[in-house]
């Protein structure tokens, strides 16, 4: 066999994913890792390296795809990420591309139309009919970020801590934090602060708050709903920025943990005043979609429904969004 395996890489700042796979479209092998963003994890180039080590003397590898978060964005830190893809892959064909780029094209399967990414980040991306990328956002929780599943966490310790108070009405998520943390409601300052004084990875750990919060929306809690609210409207004002930016008023997809909720996927849908489009490929497939290409083989529609099939097979509903069928 001679030139007839890709590698993509899908790295965020919650995990990375790195996967194999064939001509015919088959994923062979896929793995998953921590968190690479180099804005907020010091470490992320030691953390990508050995997550690439596996792979990185894989046969007839053909094309490398590596979609990596903050890449174009700051230049010192995109000259660090080609270096280590270079020094992992050598002279293999190699592209390397923000890892929002890389959900879009999955989402879309290269083609024209909108993404909105909330996840550890937010952030919204399009590439227009004649094949022209734009963004909108993506500023670092610092800066921005709204809506994203960091933004909807450090929203949610807010609102318990003003419950606890009684500067806001009471919240069935005090009782859903405090259960899941494991923390000990006798001395709740103690017990909340202390958790955040201990995080290793406060972005992606806060970020995770989001799903406790899903599960309390869900049940009808009236604070838990407004932030998931909120966070759509922060979402919805992305595309409608980024469509008037490429000139675009057509189909909207997403990508991130934060689309796991229903609710907030309906919500932004309220607002933008359409449903999404599901997902054609994940963000992983994106970057095997774009290895492909830099590889130089000859794609059609099957190939890329039979990478789905692949793909609906090693990601679990919890780890994608929704992909479409």
């Amino acid at each position: 066999m001679s030139h007839d395996v890709i590698l993509g890489i899908d790295g965020g700042g919650s995990k990375a994913v790195v996967a194999l796979a064939d001509r015919t479209g088959e994923v062979i092998r896929l793995a998953r890792g921590k968190g690479i963003n180099p804005l907020d994890n010091p470490s992320w180039r030691e953390t990508l390296e050995r997550q690439l080590r596996p792979f990185a003397n894989a046969p007839a590898l053909a094309g490398v795809a590596a979609a990596v978060p903050a890449y174009g964005e700051v230049e010192e830190v995109s000259t660090s990420q080609r270096e280590a893809i270079a020094a992992a892959f050598g002279k293999v064909p190699q592209r390397i591309l923000n890892d929002v780029e890389a959900a879009h094209i999955g989402a879309f399967a290269g083609g024209p139309g909108i993404l909105i990414l909330s996840g550890t980040g937010s952030m919204a991306w399009a590439r227009d009919v004649a094949g022209r990328s734009h963004r909108v956002g993506g500023w670092g929780d610092t800066i921005g970020d709204e809506g994203s599943a960091y933004w909807i966490g450090r929203r949610v310790l807010s609102l318990v801590s003003q419950s606890l108070d009684g500067r806001a009405a009471r919240t069935a998520l005090s009782e859903a934090v405090f259960k899941e943390l494991a923390i000990d409601r006798t001395n709740p300052m103690n017990g909340l602060e202390g958790w955040v004084f201990r995080l290793r990875n406060p972005r992606s750990e806060i970020a995770a708050l989001a799903r406790i919060a899903d599960r309390v929306a869900k049940g009808g809690d009236a604070g838990a709903r407004t932030i998931f609210l909120e966070a759509a409207e922060a979402l919805a004002r992305h595309v409608t920025a980024i469509a008037r930016l490429a000139g675009l008023a057509s189909d909207w997809s997403y990508a991130g943990g934060g689309f796991r909720s229903r609710v907030l996927r309906e919500a932004v849908a309220a607002r933008i005043g359409r449903p999404p489009q599901p997902p054609r490929l994940p963000p992983i497939g994106g970057a095997l979609l774009a290895a492909a290409l830099q590889a130089g083989w000859q794609l059609d529609a099957p190939w890329i429904e039979r990478l789905a099939a692949s793909l609906r097979a090693h990601c679990d509903e919890d780890s994608e969004p929704q992909l479409a069928k």
